[in-house]
């Protein structure tokens, strides 16, 4: 069955890892039928600084209001960042600062004793990209993902798997070449 996916390469830079394991997924997911939509944060245009908090909520730039399109348009969500200080890069934190909202990813109810997830019935897949080897860095720093799992996506409905990736520092061009093929195989899948 072919599936809307919307993937995220969440990496401020574009010369970087994170936009090759993108491009490979896309690549996997279009030989398979699905519908692929694809976004560096790298090339976004916004601000990614609250300067009032949620007391006032700022004008969305055009690329905001597509990524929120994106999102509302897919079935499946897949976001692809580094792991910088045991958490994604400020950029990409700022971007779900801005977009992240009421009304647009979950609803408070009048009661204040709850929400509604308005993104519920999505999955989500993340990869998180390390230099280091999963198995340690969880083991030096923990699991260093609930902000995006269960803060972010979970909150606002979306069923979400995550898969760490590494280490990344140094790759040979085979292990590299590995990768991208393990990337194409997941969106052929998409896992």
């Amino acid at each position: 069955m072919s599936k809307k996916i919307f993937i995220l390469a969440g990496h401020p830079d574009t010369d970087s890892m994170c936009v090759e394991l993108s491009d490979s997924y896309a690549k996997g997911a279009k030989e398979k039928g699905h519908e692929v939509r694809r976004t560096n944060l790298s090339e976004m245009k916004f601000d990614p600084i609250l300067h009032q908090g949620y007391r006032v909520i700022q004008e969305l730039e055009p690329d905001l209001k597509k990524f929120q399109e994106d999102v509302r348009w897919c079935d499946h969500l897949v976001i692809v960042y580094p792991s910088w200080w045991s958490t994604m890069p400020a950029l990409l934190k700022g971007l779900f600062d801005r977009v992240w909202l009421s009304g647009f990813a979950y609803k408070f109810w009048p009661s204040g004793f709850g929400w509604s997830r308005l993104l519920k019935g999505r999955t989500g897949r993340v990869f998180v990209t390390s230099d280091s080897a999963p198995l340690l860095a969880r083991f030096l720093f923990g699991d260093n993902t609930n902000e995006i799992q269960d803060g972010i996506l979970w909150f606002s409905g979306i069923h979400t798997k995550m898969k760490k990736c590494g280490p990344m520092k140094k790759l040979s061009p085979e292990g590299k070449a590995m990768w991208i093929a393990k990337f194409e195989n997941y969106g052929r899948r998409v896992y």
